[in-house]
């Protein structure tokens, strides 16, 4: 069938076939079922029900035709089994839509073709039908996950015996020495398995009430139904990995899930009596009855001497990767959920389970190996090295268990520290072991005064001759010879892990010396440019040198200019939203950037130009955006001026945009950012944040309910008040234009706001800032502001009584948060020396009137100013408008002025 010629045929077709009327109907449903085996024609209809102009029931036949057409069991004749489980899985995505409202056919479809004797037929179906269950077992609604119980329960007896008509096929043809069909019905058996499990898993309310039953996942998602099959699973898992009945038969995957088994019945919480025993369950008392009565002292002595001595051991082929790669062997996989796939974290993350569980049976098992272990271990004794190697690792892996039973503060001096020492090529294993172990102990129980000694073995481990003994190191100390030697392997080494795990090191030891590393720097600085260079297809590593770079900025401080060449260019790429890298470096990025601005100290034309990156930045909401307007904030605090000039069209039409659609403390976010700006700007800022300054007011006078928004809105209000009085009674007639009303009308309501909502104000200083703002309202004549003076008096005294303190040398009350010089603090070993942003914050304070101006001079000022204005009689007749009490307080507060 040519495409091109049959489009139009088969569209009349189908609108035939849509049609009411019978004549025209039947001879068309005939003719689309003629072409059902004709080549081409289901590409004529994928195009006609793609094409959104045609009609939508003629469509919809369409769509029907090509989904009831096809014959499924045409598909199940793939030979290719990469291209069977390509099919497979695409039918399992359509039956995940449609199955079984749409297409209730699929599987009994399926389930006649596993029964055909064709073995290529049968495998293919089995492949699909697996793929069918699992994906309509991960379907996590209500009315889907009843529709899959149903059918479960339909087809789980069925699917029971095909498993166990395949592994009976499988075990006589392996008998017979059938190989290839051997194999083939291993491979049914495996299908069928795969199916059972997630039947059994997923298809059932009550799974313990179904005699037909699965291990591992049905223990993990149903732990009360498995309680009856506690007693036979340990008995299996550990006859076969715990003793010598397994040599020989047992593989390595299936020994993980044996671990996994065990481990699961031992840390099960639903198995772990409460504290009160009247309190728990019988199905958990019960649980914890069959397990205390498995694990037995002897039961368990042979679980973790042969966890130990068997499992722990090193494998010929780990020691043959050590030689051979070491880098690769370094990098261990251990996190996450390898314990689940790999039998080394699985093993230690059982021993760990059993320890903790069975500590007072194991302790006494484990530091006998470790008694036999004593002194140094023959170099020519290869199986004694490794054992060792294995004891070492149980006693670092349970050193919080062991903290009341090991002495490693004389452990380390008699027989560690020597052991470290051991040169000989074959004592590596030892010497890596023993520094791995010092790492698990040291936030345990290690004194500050054996430090001098573990560092003085670092130095001789970091020019070790074997890789792996110099990377294991995790606790560096702060020498110059150290950074050297650990500048000297991120050089040597090539592999990306690698260099991650040792640029992690370098910067903790940066972190943790500050300024103190600035001596020693020069040529990791000269080198980070090219290793990001080279890391170009690498973004993990480049996220390791931002972290790196961000920890060097802190610690080189305004000494970070000289590296602008290479680092404004690395934030720039890391922060631009148009650039590929940006989703994995753009955290990273941005905390460099912060950095960058707090430790600059001035402002260059290259720093400023970066800030393009940021409109873009803030369209994307992302979790970063609170790191977004610390860096604005940072600006501002640098170069205010020059910074605005620049960017305040575009700044204050993100925040306009951000604000339309924001959470609550994003709001105050934007808001605390412009409450920064009119601080540090207030004339300049005023004029580029004044369109902002609207939706502030209305906030104010809608009496906003959320305090923490309401104390923000009034924090601008009042700097803008207070520090650009002019461009407020100018915006205030504005808004009095806009909203119909008279200014002194506004500026009344406004004020009673204020007054009533003070108490949302917390901070002593912000609660300053207000009493300041309103103040600097007189002296007036005006009958508003003379309406409201009681209102203004109550919260200055309300602020005086936060900010006022008796000065102890003089006895006299003063005002606390006076700053009248800069007084650099002398820092603890603990605290990190001030940024240059922080240098720029505390001259800012010297400016900021909540700082220099004395709240009670400036009440006394302006109720003299008042006075003066208004004449004796009627100030006095103002001051009777304030509580009597209120009155009082003040006049203490005025006292000596």
């Amino acid at each position: 069938m040519d495409v091109q010629s049959a489009s139009s045929v088969v569209l009349q077709a189908l609108t035939q076939a849509a049609s009411q009327d019978t004549a025209v109907l039947k001879p068309a449903e005939e003719q689309l079922r003629q072409w059902e085996t004709q080549p081409g024609f289901y590409t004529v209809l994928l195009s006609i029900f793609n094409n959104h102009m045609l009609d939508v029931n003629v469509r919809w036949l369409a769509v029907l035709y090509f989904k009831n057409g096809i014959d499924l069991s045409g598909r199940l004749l793939e030979f290719s089994v990469k291209i069977a489980t390509q099919i497979a899985v695409l039918i399992a995505k359509v039956a995940r839509l449609d199955c079984p409202r749409q297409w209730p056919e699929l599987i009994p479809v399926l389930l006649e073709s596993v029964k055909v004797q064709d073995i290529l037929r049968q495998h293919r179906a089995l492949l699909t039908f697996y793929h069918v269950t699992k994906t309509l077992a991960s379907k996590r609604l209500a009315a889907d996950r009843r529709l899959f119980q149903d059918l479960a329960s339909s087809i789980y007896g069925f699917t029971c015996s095909l498993w166990n008509h395949h592994t009976d096929s499988y075990l006589q043809e392996l008998q017979a020495g059938h190989q290839d069909a051997a194999l083939s019905s291993l491979e049914r058996t495996l299908l069928s398995l795969k199916v059972l499990r997630k039947l059994t898993v997923h298809g059932f309310v009550e799974p313990h009430k179904n005699m037909e039953v699965m291990l591992l996942d049905f223990l993990e998602h149903h732990p009360y139904p498995f309680i009856p099959l506690i007693q036979r699973s340990l008995e299996f898992t550990v006859t076969y990995v715990f003793t010598d009945v397994g040599e020989g038969l047992v593989f390595e995957r299936f020994i993980v899930q044996c671990m996994s088994l065990i481990k699961m019945i031992v840390r099960n919480d639903a198995y772990r009596p409460d504290k009160n025993v009247d309190e728990s369950n019988a199905e958990t008392l019960e649980a914890h009855r069959i397990k205390s009565a498995f694990f037995t002292p002897p039961t368990l002595a042979e679980i973790g001497t042969r966890l130990v001595s068997k499992y722990f051991l090193l494998t010929q082929e780990e020691v043959a990767m050590w030689e051979e790669d070491p880098e690769s062997f370094a990098v261990e996989e251990t996190g996450g959920d390898s314990w689940k796939y790999s039998l080394r974290p699985c093993t230690e993350v059982l021993f760990l389970d059993i320890f903790h569980n069975y500590s007072a049976t194991l302790t006494p098992v484990l530091l006998q190996m470790v008694h036999n272990l004593q002194g140094p271990s023959d170099v020519d004794d290869p199986a004694q090295l490794l054992l060792k190697d294995s004891v070492y690792n149980a006693v670092g892996l349970a050193a919080y268990e062991l903290f009341d039973s090991v002495d490693f503060d004389q452990w380390f001096s008699n027989q560690l520290l020597a052991e470290l020492q051991v040169s000989h090529n074959r004592y590596k294993v030892i010497r890596r072991r023993v520094i791995w172990l010092i790492g698990q102990w040291i936030s345990v129980k290690f004194k500050s005064e054996l430090r001098p000694l573990l560092y003085e073995s670092f130095l001789s481990l970091m020019q070790d001759p074997d890789l792996v003994v110099r990377e294991t190191e995790q606790f560096l100390p702060y020498l110059e010879s150290i950074f050297a030697l650990l500048f000297q392997l991120l050089q040597q080494v090539s592999d990306c892990d690698t260099k991650m795990q040792i640029l992690h090191v370098v910067s903790c030891v940066i972190e943790r010396v500050s300024t103190q590393i600035r001596p020693y720097v020069a040529c990791l600085v000269q080198y980070l440019p090219v290793l990001w260079k080279q890391s170009e297809e690498h973004n993990m590593l480049r996220c390791a040198i931002l972290t790196t770079l961000i920890h060097l900025v802190q610690g080189l401080g305004a000494e970070s200019r000289n590296l602008y060449p290479f680092l404004l260019p690395v934030i720039h790429l890391s922060t631009d939203v148009c650039l590929p890298p940006h989703v994995y470096l753009l955290e990273d990025g941005l905390e460099l950037w912060l950095v960058t601005l707090e430790n600059c100290p001035a402002i260059t034309p290259e720093l400023l130009r970066i800030f393009q990156n940021m409109t873009a930045l803030l369209e994307l909401s992302s979790e970063n955006v609170k790191t977004c307007f610390q860096i604005i904030s940072a600006y501002i605090y640098l170069s205010a001026t020059e910074f605005l000039q620049n960017y305040a069209e575009a700044l204050c039409r993100s925040f306009c945009d951000l604000l339309k659609d924001i959470t609550m403390e994003g709001q105050v976010q934007v808001l605390k950012v412009v409450e920064v700006a009119v601080k540090v700007s207030p004339v300049l800022a005023s004029q580029t944040f004044q369109p902002l300054f609207p939706l502030v007011f209305r906030g104010v006078l809608d009496g906003e309910r959320y305090p923490v928004v309401m104390s923000t809105y009034l924090g601008v209000v009042g700097r803008v008040l207070l520090q650009n009085s002019c461009f407020f009674r100018t915006f205030l007639m504005q808004m009095a234009m806009e909203l119909n009303q008279e200014v002194d009308h506004l500026l009344g309501s406004m004020i009673e706001m204020w007054v009533d909502r003070m108490d949302n104000i917390t901070q002593p200083e912000r609660r300053k800032l207000s009493s300041l703002a309103l103040l600097s309202l007189l002296p007036s004549d005006s009958s508003v502001v003379q309406d409201k003076f009681c209102g203004i008096i109550n919260i200055s005294v309300e602020a005086l009584h936060d900010v006022m303190t008796e000065d102890r040398e003089t006895g006299t009350l003063k005002d606390c948060m006076l700053m009248n010089h800069l007084e650099e603090p002398k820092l603890s070993d603990d605290e990190e020396p001030p940024t240059e942003q922080d240098k720029r914050r505390k001259l800012l304070l010297l400016q900021d009137p909540v700082h220099t101006v004395s709240l009670q001079q400036f009440v006394y000022e302006k109720l003299t100013s008042q006075q003066a204005l208004l004449g004796e009689g009627s100030f006095q007749a103002l001051m009777e408008t304030v509580d009597s009490e209120i009155v009082r307080q003040l006049q203490e507060f005025l006292q000596g002025l």
